[in-house]
């Protein structure tokens, strides 16, 4: 009885350390494991307003991507614009709308993304989690493409397509907050520059 109960317990050791090693780049580590592998496809950068971001732990690619950010740039990373969208965010999708679009709906679908962050080290692990709605965030770093098992998930290169496979996957080096959003109390939220 003893023997079953250290060799379950040394079994759920190496369970558990070997998925730890399979979420080594969800940590900003580099990859332990042979079968996973990170290749760098372009530089990227940008300022990107939060519209949302989505914590993801049990699917698939939470080995790689822990968290989900839903962001618009240019026109629509104006405050008085971004506040009027709306975002759901789930399996790793994103719908979003706006009452009333102040430029054509072609030209709307490219300000507004889903990426898919990737942290480039222990430290941007940490500080993708901090992001609020209504930050205005300078992002640093390129588009990949990950490789694990039967797995391979390819970055968009054209921040401005739309549809299925339009979402950047995208291992951040940088965060930068230009504006972050403070909390008011009752009334509300207030953005103030970083």
């Amino acid at each position: 009885l003893l023997f079953s109960a250290l060799l379950a317990t040394s079994m759920l050791h190496v369970s558990a350390s070997a998925s730890s090693v399979d979420h080594n780049i969800s940590k900003g580590l580099m990859p332990i494991s042979k079968e996973q592998s990170i290749k760098m496809l372009q530089p990227f950068k940008g300022d990107f307003r939060i519209l949302g971001s989505k914590i993801y732990t049990h699917d698939e690619q939470a080995k790689f991507s822990p968290i989900d950010y839903a962001v618009s740039w240019g026109l629509f990373a104006e405050p008085e614009i971004a506040r009027h969208i709306s975002v759901n965010q789930y399996d790793r999708y994103l719908n979003w709308k706006i009452d009333r679009l102040p430029v054509p709906k072609e030209q709307a679908m490219q300000m507004v993304s889903n990426m898919h962050i990737i942290p480039a080290n222990p430290t941007i692990a940490k500080q993708i989690k901090n992001v609020k709605r209504g930050d205005l965030v300078r992002l640093k770093g390129d588009l990949v493409e990950i490789e694990d098992k039967d797995l391979v998930w390819t970055s968009s290169l054209t921040p401005t397509d739309t549809g299925d496979g339009a979402c950047e996957l995208f291992r951040v080096s940088s965060i930068e907050w230009i504006e972050k959003v403070k909390e008011t109390g009752c009334d509300g939220i207030m953005i103030g520059r970083a």
